[in-house]
């Protein structure tokens, strides 16, 4: 078979598979051409999910009337003035966004230069008009319609209206983040989407295209190295979600969707989040030009760095330095949800039928200065105190609170962030009173993250003092398991653990850490047998330390139903505030609730 040249037609069309895949591949062409035209505002209105039809406008510098035919050349730019490729600062530069587009679709573009009159051009599926006059402001106007009409073989594979609708929706929503000075308005089949003000600051960008409440539970992020700078935003540990969707990152200004860059947010939050909950993060790096490389793929949606394990590492350090930085701050549920939690009742339980003793009634009726009452009885006496009965009130539930008179000198609430200890709930939640509010604190998690942070501070030196047992533990396990734990005993030694193989299937167990007391060691080792098989590859020595770390720590906490006494639950709150991560246990979920003043008081109707 002879070689031949393919008809241009053709060639457009193969070009045009490479860069529009969908109505959002067209979609991002077009913005970031209005973006590279130093647009202030940008409107971009979608019609059946960019299926039926895209228009962008701008207020950009406007194509000129002799230019416009070129504009729909293959390989024709205003955006590379030289040759130095490798330095360009354009979100394109390859010149062929226009002509692909037009080559599947019908394409009107408008456009007028500031000073001079407007002019339109129109391609039919790669045949073009002449330029004929058009009124129209400063700045360019694009409609596409018909995408791949003429082409059925890619119509066919597009998805349903909604699906596509989804994908313009998260490029517009990545764009407009990645510039806050320009303003973006989106409009779907008439409705408006959102319609972004120019200069707005980035946190208030990011929150208004992400969620409301991430201003208010988020971190910045700040860190240069080696002139790479990486800046942005990032959620707490205890702000997160169930899927990846709210991870953006740029470069150099441009969106992108990178293995490394999200894997370096995976392994920042690796012991602060649940496995399957995400973080929400908004993440820019910038970057020399000539130590990146943006022209990896077509769309330029990839990118690959000179030195990834310098990126990664920034990543990484950059969101655990701002994250240490918080100390003991956690997301606090919004106001309305917490209080619809609460029950209130209009006015108050009623006495029983019967009355109380005298002295009681006196009190309840306000007659006499309420006295503390430790022993009460209706008509029928009293039951218990765990398990107190009135006549009209019927059994009421055990008592699970409980108070203390303090021994030791409590310290002031305001010089306490988590307050002073005032008492315990259900042997499990320490309630605490600040000096703007009341804080509960879920003893179990708190101090789960305590002994991680103790654990890794005395990897990190000394090592962990080991408590040595009278009577080694032998531990019968999965061949693979003890393979697993064989391979890292100096790494584990390192934490207090001491363990050896004993025959094919068991590991001996000599010593355990000091700091979790008395442990499960079967359940501690196949947990961490469990940990290894799953994050022992893909991570690096320091990130597999992290894991076994969290693993022992959830094994050696207090556990729920601890009675604490008021010196232990001060002593927790005073190094939750003076640990890093306090805020979340090892799997994301707060370790303490404020109640704020305000709040009290609108459940009492003050407010």
């Amino acid at each position: 078979m002879s070689i031949r040249r393919l008809p241009e037609n053709l060639v457009n069309r193969i070009a045009a598979g490479e860069v529009v895949e969908r109505p959002a591949s067209a979609l991002k062409e077009l913005v970031e051409n209005a973006i590279d035209a130093r647009s202030r505002r940008i409107a971009v209105r979608l019609m059946g999910g960019g299926i039926d039809g895209i228009e962008v406008s701008d207020d950009g510098c406007g194509i000129s009337r002799n230019e416009l035919p070129i504009a729909f050349e293959r390989h024709a730019t205003s955006k590379l003035p030289d040759e130095a490729i490798e330095a360009v600062n354009t979100l394109g530069f390859r010149g062929e966004a226009l002509p692909s587009i037009a080559s599947v679709a019908q394409v009107r573009l408008e456009s007028r230069v500031a000073g001079e009159d407007g002019w339109s051009i129109s391609v039919d599926n790669g045949r073009a008009t002449d330029p004929v006059p058009a009124a129209i402001p400063h700045g360019t106007r694009v409609r596409v319609t018909g995408l791949f009409e003429r082409v059925p073989a890619r119509r066919k594979f597009l998805r349903s209206a909604r699906s596509e609708y989804a994908a313009c929706l998260d490029l517009m929503r990545r764009l407009a983040m990645a510039r806050p000075d320009v303003g973006f308005l989106l409009e779907h089949d008439g409705r408006t989407i959102f319609n972004l003000p120019p200069d707005q600051d980035r946190p208030t960008r990011v929150a208004a295209l992400t969620d409301r409440d991430l201003k208010a539970n988020s971190i910045a992020v700040d860190l240069e190295r080696d002139g790479v700078v990486l800046g942005g935003i990032a959620g707490l540990p205890t702000f997160h979600r169930g899927i990846a969707d709210h991870q953006y990152l740029f470069v150099n200004g441009r969106p992108v969707k990178d293995r490394l860059l999200t894997g370096a947010v995976r392994g920042a939050y690796a012991d602060l989040l649940a496995r399957d909950r995400h973080a929400v993060v908004a993440l820019f790096l910038e970057v020399p030009p000539s130590e990146v490389d943006v022209n990896v793929h077509p769309a330029k949606t990839e990118v690959r760095f000179r030195d990834p394990q310098l990126v990664r590492g920034m990543i990484v350090s950059g969101l655990r330095q701002a994250i240490e930085r918080e100390g003991h701050r956690s997301s606090q549920p919004a106001a309305a949800s917490a209080m619809a939690l609460w029950q209130r009742e209009g006015e108050g339980p009623r006495p029983p039928a019967g009355g109380f003793q005298p002295a009681v009634q006196a009190a309840w009726d306000g007659s006499q200065p309420s006295q503390p009452v430790s022993q009460y009885a209706g008509p029928t006496g009293l039951v218990a105190d765990t398990g107190r009965k009135f006549e009209g009130f019927g059994a009421l539930a055990p008592v699970s609170a409980r108070a203390e008179v303090a021994v030791a000198s409590v310290p002031v609430a305001s010089d306490a962030p988590l307050g002073v200890a005032r008492g315990q709930v259900a042997a499990t939640y320490i309630v605490a009173e600040a000096e703007d509010g009341l804080v509960l604190v879920d003893q179990h998690a708190a101090h789960e993250r305590l002994v991680l942070e103790r654990l890794r501070a005395g990897a990190a030196g000394s090592g962990v003092a080991a408590q040595r047992l009278l009577l080694p533990d032998v531990v019968d396990l999965e061949e693979t398991d003890c393979d697993r734990l064989e391979a890292r005993i100096e790494e584990l030694s390192a934490f207090g653990l001491d363990i050896e193989r004993f025959g094919p299937a068991a590991m001996l167990v000599r010593a355990t850490p000091a700091l979790l007391g008395t442990v499960d060691t079967h359940r501690l080792l196949k947990d961490l047998a469990d940990d290894l098989a799953e994050h022992d590859a893909p991570l690096s020595i320091g990130e597999r330390i992290d894991h076994v770390a969290a693993t022992m720590a959830c094994h050696g906490s207090v556990r729920a139903g601890r009675v604490l006494s008021v010196a232990e639950m001060n002593s927790l709150l005073r190094e939750m505030e003076a640990t890093p991560h306090s805020g979340q246990c090892n799997h994301g979920r707060p370790t303490w609730v404020k109640l704020g003043h305000g709040d009290i008081e609108k459940l009492f109707g003050r407010r």
